[in-house]
């Protein structure tokens, strides 16, 4: 008998792995096709997902899963036997037969191939926190009693915090300070979905988000057409003009935001509109709101963010404190 015959004789184990961000039934044809050529399928008991589809596709599953030795037994003959694997995998079976491989105790053990049945799309993550989001607010204490209006001010917190990260260039700060304000978004979603008058959830922040986006980006959804990014931007405040119906550049800039900041986008609105609006004059008093005005303009016209500018002198002015041992 040569070694190919042995291992036909051996059998195949077939791990099959599916994700659990994907909803049950959903399986890729190579799954299907294994899962109706077994000849013995099994899985732990109660909890597979997959259960209700696949007897519903004629698919029979032996609750529980066999040590290494009884599935190796239950091979014999040329045997396939699929275990669905658990949302973490076997672990303990794939010890159990890498033991049993180094043993040298069994003559020939069958060819054991892992098989994914279902995989993580891009962004298929964000549904785990979803998914906790749901049991915090269920189960925390704290949580629980949130509002949005007690929350609001750890939303500016961190996104103050994203912005020194991304400014320091710290990669690994921006990943988790990213994931603080993401958190933000999905922690006030799961508190508007408990309103009673007017409820809404995560689905329809990204829902209304994803319409916005195809609506101003007709040169990438629509015949519209942009070569530059003033294109793209002129496109931008066109089309949120039109949504808002609105009379005067300023509306929809925030006036609670920092002064600079403000200043900056309400010259920003000007000059992008075409309008040559001059600076009021500075009163004799010395006006220094005015004259923060007037360097803020300078900035803007110069491509430079006073706000990020003022920022980075006042980190370098930091530094100078410590270093004289302030």
């Amino acid at each position: 008998m040569t070694v190919r015959e042995v291992n036909d004789a051996a059998g195949r184990i077939v791990l099959l792995t599916t994700s659990h961000r994907v909803a049950p039934g959903l399986l890729s044809w190579p799954a299907w096709q294994v899962l109706h050529a077994a000849d013995l399928v099994v899985g732990r008991d109660g909890g597979q997902p997959h259960g209700p589809y696949l007897r519903e596709a004629g698919v029979t599953v032996a609750e529980g899963v066999p040590s290494a030795a009884e599935l190796v037994a239950a091979c014999a003959g040329g045997r396939t036997v699929v275990v669905l694997a658990g949302a973490e995998g076997e672990p303990r079976l794939t010890e159990e037969l890498a033991a049993l491989a180094g043993s040298g105790r069994s003559r020939a053990l069958p060819d054991l191939e892992l098989l994914p049945g279902s995989y993580d799309l891009p962004g298929a993550r964000l549904l785990d926190l979803v998914r906790v989001m749901d049991q915090i607010r269920a189960s925390c204490p704290w949580a629980s009693v949130q509002t949005s209006e007690g929350l609001a001010a750890y939303g500016l917190e961190e996104v103050y915090e994203l912005v020194e990260a991304v400014e320091l260039g710290d990669r690994a700060e921006i990943r988790e300070e990213l994931g603080d304000v993401l958190l933000q978004v999905v922690f006030h979603a799961r508190i508007a979905a408990d309103d009673p008058a007017e409820p809404f959830d995560i689905d329809d922040v990204a829902g209304t988000i994803v319409a916005k986006l195809v609506r101003r980006h007709p040169h990438v959804f629509g015949d519209a057409r942009a070569e530059t990014a003033a294109d793209v931007k002129a496109l931008w405040l066109a089309a949120k003009a039109t949504e808002k119906g609105r009379t005067s550049v300023t509306e929809g800039v925030p006036l609670g935001q920092p002064a600079l900041a403000l200043a900056a986008k309400l010259l920003g609105r000007a000059r992008a509109s075409g309008l040559a609006v001059p600076l009021p004059e500075t009163p004799h008093d010395g006006g220094y709101g005015y004259r923060l005005l007037a360097l803020a303009a300078e900035a803007e016209a110069a491509g430079v963010n006073p706000e990020t500018a003022l920022r980075a002198a006042a980190r370098a002015y930091r530094d100078a404190i410590v270093a004289a041992g302030g």
